[in-house]
């Protein structure tokens, strides 16, 4: 047994809010109570039961990241599952979904079995997606059904956009049948000289052409037509472009299927940062305008962007400190978001506290049908506690890799525990 004592629930799927005592046995929460209830007193009183004084905290559901890399199998070096998990867990998360430009990639039964079957050694939720196309190439389609019986849980070839339009109509036609997403990384490589950073004023003083913004629009603008056309549900990743953000916001007006990810980062920096921190700001897509970032920020406010993913993406410090156009792009972010979004959304009054704890959990989960993104009695026993206004010091990783311009800084929201299938998984 175990009882969350005093803490301020949040729940954006509609749990009261306020001072509860939750009451966990095994993986369930079985009660929620009143503070000080004569049930959890005489709980209490069993030497068995443990006790989390949750007292001045809040306590949410458990985060929802459904953009990760664990780079494993093929590229451990950078970080594995295990590894990724424990990022995950100190960031707050209980579920993730793991994408698949792995070696091999998770466009094969075997594959999908062997990192689902690590994942569930880590004590939190790890899911995977499966790919869209063989190998990644952009040519032939997978076999979705026997991928979704081996437990992929989304489609998508993250990181190389379909860009035969045949191709990914067969693909949303397919999927809409299996009632699945696709998930997609929407960058037109035709569009693109150097990649990671954007077209502008910028790149022009590093001596680059950088990424434009019509790489990602006209990408953008093609997908929603075709998922209007076929009645698929699809995903943009890590939208960069206001563009972009105002043309999802028209299709979602016409009931079209289509949601978006917004990443800390993309809310957080623009284009400027990779003056100031080289590789370390360089992903894809870029960071672009701070007329972007605020577009992005609106998207988030009025739920035309539903979730807020890391694209947590490791990379050793030998790659990173190549030169910045050899450099890989990419940067972690697992262990900050909920700091990001409380320092960038909350503190500024661009979000409310159960705005943000929706788009990091049950704003994802819903998208892709996971079960996660709530708190209620009989429920999965998920959560995290933490203190929104306790300051501490990202020093040091728990990831393989530190691909981040935030590390070394002072954030706000100090994770107190993570608990995931009723048990502690982190205690910061």
């Amino acid at each position: 047994m175990l009882i969350v004592k005093g803490g301020f629930l949040i729940d954006p799927k509609g749990a009261d809010s306020g001072v509860k005592d939750i009451i966990i046995d095994g993986d369930r929460i079985v009660n929620i109570c009143e503070p000080d209830s004569d049930l959890v007193k005489g709980l209490m009183s069993d030497a068995d039961c443990k006790v989390i004084d949750a007292t001045g905290k809040m306590v949410a559901p458990g985060l929802v990241d459904c953009h990760v890399h664990f780079r494993d199998p093929g590229f451990t070096y950078k970080e594995d599952i295990e590894t990724g998990a424990g990022a995950a867990a100190r960031g707050g998360f209980t579920t993730v979904v793991m994408m698949g430009n792995t070696q091999p990639h998770m466009d094969n039964v075997d594959t999908i079995k062997d990192v689902l079957e690590r994942g569930a050694q880590t004590g939190i939720r790890v899911y995977t997606c499966g790919n869209v196309t063989r190998d990644m190439a952009g040519k032939e389609l997978v076999d979705m059904d026997a991928l979704i019986n081996a437990g992929a849980v989304l489609f998508t070839d993250d990181g190389k956009p379909i860009t035969d339009a045949s191709l990914m109509e067969k693909a949303c036609t397919e999927a809409a049948k299996r009632g699945k997403v696709i998930s997609l990384h929407e960058e037109d490589p035709s569009f693109i000289t150097d990649n990671g950073i954007n077209a502008g004023e910028v790149a022009e003083k590093l001596g680059l052409k950088g990424s434009p913004r019509d790489a990602e629009i006209s990408m953008v603008k093609r997908d929603i037509e075709i998922a209007e056309k076929t009645g698929a549900e699809i995903v943009v990743q890590h939208i960069s472009a206001a563009e972009s953000v105002e043309l999802i916001r028209d299709a979602r007006k016409r009931g079209v299927k289509v949601h978006a990810e917004a990443t800390p980062h993309h809310f957080t920096l623009t284009q400027d940062a990779v003056l100031k921190f080289g590789s370390l700001a360089k992903m894809n897509p870029p960071l672009r305008l701070e007329s972007d970032r605020m577009a992005i920020i609106e998207g988030l406010k009025d739920g035309t962007i539903e979730m807020i993913a890391t694209d947590h993406a490791p990379h050793s410090r030998e790659e990173k400190q190549k030169d910045l156009k050899s450099a890989p792009s990419g940067i972690t972010g697992l262990e900050i978001s909920l700091a990001l979004g409380i320092r960038e959304l909350v503190e500024t009054g661009l979000l409310t506290m159960e705005e943000l704890i929706d788009r990091m959990s049950a704003g994802p989960a819903g998208v892709y049908g996971l079960d996660a993104g709530y708190i209620k009695e009989g429920g999965l026993a998920d959560l995290v506690v933490f203190d929104p206004g306790e300051e501490w010091s990202f020093v040091q990783s728990a990831s393989k890799s530190s691909n981040t311009p935030f590390l070394g800084q002072r954030l706000p929201g100090k994770i107190s525990f993570t608990i995931c299938k009723g048990n502690i998984v982190y205690a910061g």
